[in-house]
């Protein structure tokens, strides 16, 4: 790395747009950002616009190029990471047909019973199918909906005219290389979840036949297959041109959020962990082998590291549940008041947190405000706080929050644990709810494992997607990031406060147990899509 080459490394999530000059060598240059909405439609859809989030990489690339010419003129290479599980048809011109439906979309669920029902069936999926799901994929449709193998279903039978139209589906990471580069792929990690290819071999990732013809989406609907960091091809010339940058600059194919956020925070050494806090969080780890465990919804898949897969363990909603609070809660006279508009609403909350002793003065929040994915998939679960009492504070409430997400992370921890065949001693914490300290002490006391806060936690994912484009290029390898990656800060358990944790943790469980079946007798013929369009469309 004598040059350290710069890469336009692009950050596509479900709030917003984020580009930034990263160097080879992981250190951002430069930021920008671009906000983007959220379509709750009334049929309990969620959907974004693709061309927005064109739109949105034109303007947020643009004024960081303009801001710094000089890096500019140095960019080799550019390199997405974005949102999974969206979908996109798009005709033979490129052009999208209809909206993204969107990770958080379950609309599809009935079109994937339809299709995927037998004589015995497992919540309204023949159990015949699912063994030869888990053996080539590793895993299987999602039963709520919530993945493309359901998205594709959904616009055959209730938009017939846009399916029959549509020249390929596309992940949202596909969608943003085909405006780069004029083709139409996935990676091996974004078409992981239209459930019809053969992941046996992790560095040969193919379109298994018989999942393909059982997926009912005709064959040639899908996109050509290509690892992670392969160049796709120069940037097209009027992009470039847009952009101010050279017509040789490459782009490579990048991956989805989870699996750039894992090269981010350096964690590519087999089963070396990392935690993920963001609108959703997730815990992951490399690791050399295909496995799956079905009971607690874990699975190790493609990822961008040639011969290694990534265990994830998914949780459907972290740090949107802060947004919850602080969008729907916390508008009152005092100091949140004056904070509420702008981002540093969560210093704030950090502040009041860490005026709360451990356990939040006997408030407990369980975080399930998006149903759950593991280590239980239930879209019936919902958010709750618990022994509130006239004693009680908001400040008591906030904290609660912090720890019910903690909490939920470590009823994971135990499942991951099992899957790696190893205890986890310490785990590199990375995304936006990373940047917060009281946050990471407390899932250092509430996990009891060191939690290694890697500098500038928040850039975890373009950093990711630089250093594939940077793999990609030939300019460093997988092996070299351990070595590259820097923490701001090292947080040991505090044994004063596990012991409180651990009486919260048995609490926590207890609630799940006692609460599941309320949940489903209160939730099963709604969802939270349904619930959250009402209030969209008033």
């Amino acid at each position: 790395m004598v040059d350290d080459p710069v890469i336009l490394a692009v950050d596509l999530g479900t709030s917003g747009m984020k580009v930034a000059l990263v160097t080879g060598r992981g250190q951002v240059l430069g930021w920008e950002s671009e906000p983007v909405h959220l379509i709750l439609t009334p049929d309990g859809g969620a959907e974004q616009s693709p061309d927005e989030w064109w739109q949105a990489f034109l303007r947020a690339a643009k004024r960081l190029l303009g801001r710094r010419p000089a890096q500019g003129s140095a960019v080799r290479g550019i390199c997405c990471s974005t949102q999974g599980e969206g979908t996109i048809p798009v005709d033979g011109d490129g052009n999208a047909l209809m909206n993204c439906i969107l990770w958080m979309d379950m609309r599809g669920a009935a079109s994937l019973r339809r299709q995927f029902r037998g004589r015995i069936n497992l919540d309204g999926v023949s159990l015949a199918r699912i063994p030869n799901w888990v053996i080539r994929t590793g895993g299987m449709p999602s039963l709520t909906g919530k993945d493309p193998a359901a998205h594709m279903l959904l616009v055959r039978d209730r938009y017939p005219d846009v399916y029959a139209r549509t020249y390929k589906f596309l992940n949202v990471l596909d969608y943003l290389n085909l405006r780069l580069t004029g083709r139409f792929t996935a990676t091996y990690d974004s078409i992981l979840t239209s459930w019809v290819t053969d992941n046996r071999n992790p560095d040969a990732v193919r379109y298994d036949p018989g999942l393909v013809r059982g997926s009912g989406i005709a064959a040639d609907k899908f996109p050509e297959i290509v690892p992670c960091t392969a160049q796709l091809g120069p940037l097209r010339p009027e992009v470039a041109a847009e952009l101010g940058l050279g017509s040789d600059v490459q782009v490579v194919a990048g991956a989805i959020d989870n699996t750039a956020a894992a090269v981010g925070a350096g964690a590519v050494a087999d089963y070396a962990p990392h935690l993920y806090i963001g609108t959703s969080s997730w815990m992951a780890a490399h690791v050399p082998i295909k496995k799956t465990d079905l009971f607690a919804s874990l699975a190790s898949v493609p990822c961008a590291l040639p011969g290694r897969y990534l265990l994830t363990a998914l949780q459907a909603t972290a740090g949107g549940n802060l947004t919850y609070l602080r969008d729907n809660i916390l508008y009152h006279k005092d100091e949140l008041l004056q904070e509420a508009a702008v981002p540093d609403i969560f210093k704030v909350l950090d502040q009041i947190a860490a005026r709360v002793p451990a356990g939040a003065n006997g408030v407990v929040y369980t975080p399930w405000i998006w149903g759950e994915r593991a280590p239980v998939e239930d879209r019936t679960l919902r958010a709750g706080l618990y022994n509130l009492s006239l004693h009680n504070t908001r400040q008591d409430i906030i904290r609660a929050f912090l720890e019910g997400i903690a909490l939920n992370t470590r009823w994971l921890l135990r499942p991951f644990e099992r899957f790696l065949g190893r205890r986890v001693a310490t785990i590199n914490i990375v995304g936006g709810g990373a940047q917060s300290d009281v946050w990471c002490q407390i899932f250092a006391d509430v996990m009891g494992v060191e939690i290694g806060q890697v500098a500038d936690p928040i850039y975890a994912n373009v950093r990711g997607a630089a250093w594939i484009a940077a793999a990609g290029l030939g300019e460093i390898a997988f092996s070299d990031l351990p070595e590259l990656v820097q923490f701001r800060r090292v947080y040991q358990p505090d044994p004063n406060n596990q012991a409180v944790y651990d009486d919260r943790f048995a609490v926590f469980k207890q609630i799940y147990k006692k609460m599941k079946g309320v949940y489903k007798q209160m939730n099963a013929e709604t969802s939270p899509q349904r619930r959250l369009s009402r209030k969209g469309t008033n």
